[in-house]
């Protein structure tokens, strides 16, 4: 089904990979519903198998989990290969947290941790690119973080989004419609307080926020971080609509980037 509008696929499901037994796809499962969209809920992990083919699903979104891109157990090998199969339909993929360290070692990326175990645990500061602007704009200030490794750019890959030192790729864009978030925009607060309460030793880790400041900055910071993930799960399901967009409309998206970044920043990115 190739040649599907956006219109059709929206009465697809989107295919939700998930990586224990009673986790849920959180807002991108509510914004997910609330576009029309059913959810097809797999969790390889417990043998659930992935399709060979996307042709019957609007997209995949590859959720996180307490695994290593780099562990060697057999659904994560399983998963990072399955990843081809919507990077070569050109399908929406979206891969969070530990998606996108799966999906960045596909394309042949390292995933790793800090060299002096730094972990990113609670709200920090996330900084869009041009690139990212131009995707979509605006980005919230600071978002949700709960995970201890990184990963590089992989080749060939668009940076969206850029974070401390720690951990600078926090989001990118690899072809017309695969992307990868290290963020966590799906937290519902009962989620947030699950995660605190049974991943309590997580905020030992160097770097981590304490869990105070989990619920203080989530007052400050999740409404932005909502809103726009409902817009981004727009955008990302229709970049699926054709292979590359046309070159005026997306110098015309750079442009208006541009002019919205401090003017140090918009002169130092040559658009290509």
């Amino acid at each position: 089904m190739a040649g599907q509008s956006r219109g059709e696929r929206a009465k697809l499901p989107v295919l939700i990979v998930l990586h224990q037994e009673h986790s849920t796809p959180g807002r991108v499962g509510h914004f997910l519903t609330r576009m029309g969209y059913a959810l097809d809920i797999r969790r390889p992990r417990f043998d659930d198998p992935l399709p060979a083919t996307l042709e019957q699903h609007a997209g995949a979104v590859v959720f996180g989990g307490p695994n290593s891109a780099n562990d060697e157990d057999a659904f994560i090998c399983r998963e990072i290969q399955w990843m081809s199969v919507p990077l070569r339909e050109q399908k929406p993929l979206l891969g969070i947290c530990l998606g996108a360290q799966m999906l960045a070692r596909n394309l042949g990326a390292r995933v790793f941790c800090h060299v002096d175990q730094h972990a990113e645990v609670g709200y920090y500061p996330i900084h869009p690119t041009m690139e990212g602007r131009a995707a979509h704009d605006p980005w919230p200030d600071h978002v949700y973080q709960w995970h201890r490794e990184g990963f590089d750019l992989p080749a060939g890959a668009t940076l969206l989004a850029k974070g401390g030192e720690a951990f600078p790729v926090q989001a990118f864009r690899s072809g017309p419609a695969a992307y990868a978030l290290q963020f966590h925009p799906e937290v519902t607060y009962a989620m947030s307080c699950r995660w605190t309460t049974r991943g309590a030793h997580r905020m030992a880790l160097p770097g981590a926020k304490p869990r105070p400041s989990h619920f203080a900055d989530r007052a400050v910071y999740d409404y932005s971080e909502r809103m726009w993930l409902q817009g981004f799960l727009e955008r990302w399901l229709a970049s699926g609509d054709a292979p590359a967009a046309s070159a005026a409309p997306k110098q015309e998206a750079l442009r208006r980037a541009a002019s919205a970044m401090p003017a140090r920043e918009a002169e130092a990115v040559t658009a290509p």
